[in-house]
């Protein structure tokens, strides 16, 4: 199940909210999944990180909650051009 569903002109994605923390890492930090699929079964997909990062994990999702869709529609903007 998508977290949020974000259309533009043309396309629907499909948006995942993540937390991740490096090894030696203090802070959790957000990452974001980005999933397109057409009629024709063809799909296209990537990873963004986004600039949210805190000591708790739930903190992570609940700023990235907070995330409006216009700035979920930058950071696409950003990787398909």
């Amino acid at each position: 199940m998508a977290w949020r569903v974000i259309d533009t002109e043309d396309e629907v994605w499909h948006v995942q909210a993540a937390a991740e923390r490096h090894p030696d890492e203090k802070l959790w930090q957000l990452t974001l999944s980005f999933r397109c699929y057409d009629g024709n079964r063809k799909s296209k997909a990537f990873w963004a990180s986004y600039p949210i990062e805190s000591q708790s994990k739930s903190s992570v999702f609940a700023l990235a909650d907070r995330i409006q869709d216009d700035e979920l529609r930058d950071v696409l903007a950003k990787h398909s051009g």
